[in-house]
């Protein structure tokens, strides 16, 4: 796993989306290095980690508590997770809750409804037929507003650039992991010190689907960020530091 340790203070744990990686988190590492020790890992197949051949959300969620016992982090770690990371770091809180401490989530759900699933089977089937380059343009458009993209063509050939070197096989099983994901029944169990964040403008995971895991999780608190969409990082980098810093102490 390619990961990346800077600052000092208390250990934070950032876990990024399925379509982006660690890179994406350059906009707030600085400041939220000036009073963590950040590790930023990249999930498998996304940058130089190897790729896994996990099943399921529940696959990778295991892969990533080895790599934080691997790491040396303490239990005590905050883990942040956004939309796919934030997935796999709901799914950590179920099945390895004793592995990290505090839970940060950004733009995540408990399940999708239909019509939300088919674009994740129609991008596995996608990247199986004709690899990342088959999925970019739907990839952006679905991770960033239209006027944002608009502002910033540089993140845009930056996110595409990065995202079309993503291993195939372990992004379409991803895609597959989220479009068979049903959290409902097995979130109220988390006792966790819980912050859950959504973009106001998400249309990947709406705000609703965010405040439905809020709702779920005994004593979460829930926040949304105006004018952001799916990667706040990128987005709302200020705001996204301050909430953080704020639920962290």
């Amino acid at each position: 796993m390619e990961y990346e340790q800077a600052g000092s203070g208390p250990d934070l744990l950032l876990v990024h989306s399925l379509l982006t990686e660690m890179t994406v988190f350059d906009p707030v590492l600085a400041a939220l290095t000036a009073r963590h020790r950040v590790t930023r890992v990249n999930l498998p197949g996304f940058g130089a980690s190897s790729p896994v051949d996990f099943q399921g959300l529940a696959g990778i969620a295991d892969h990533l508590a080895r790599s934080i016992k691997a790491l040396d982090l303490p239990e005590t770690v905050a883990v942040f997770g956004n939309g796919f990371g934030a997935f796999v770091v709901l799914k950590l809180a179920i099945r390895h809750p004793e592995v990290f401490g505090p839970m940060l989530v950004a733009d995540t759900g408990a399940v999708f409804p239909e019509t939300g699933r088919a674009p994740f089977r129609a991008m596995a089937q996608g990247v199986a037929a004709k690899g990342m380059s088959a999925v970019l343009d739907t990839a952006i458009g679905r991770m960033l507003p239209p006027d944002f993209a608009q502002r910033h063509p540089d993140v845009v050939a930056e996110r595409k650039r990065r995202l079309g070197a993503v291993d195939a096989g372990c992004f379409g099983r991803a895609c597959l992991a989220l479009a068979d994901m049903d959290l409902r029944a097995e979130l109220p169990r988390v006792r966790k010190k819980a912050l859950v964040m959504c973009g106001a403008l998400d249309m990947t995971t709406p705000p609703a689907m965010a405040r439905e895991v809020a709702e779920l999780i005994p004593g979460a608190r829930y926040e949304e960020i105006a004018d952001s969409g799916h990667c706040p990082m990128l987005e709302q980098p200020e705001v996204l530091v301050r909430l953080i810093n704020e639920f962290l102490g």
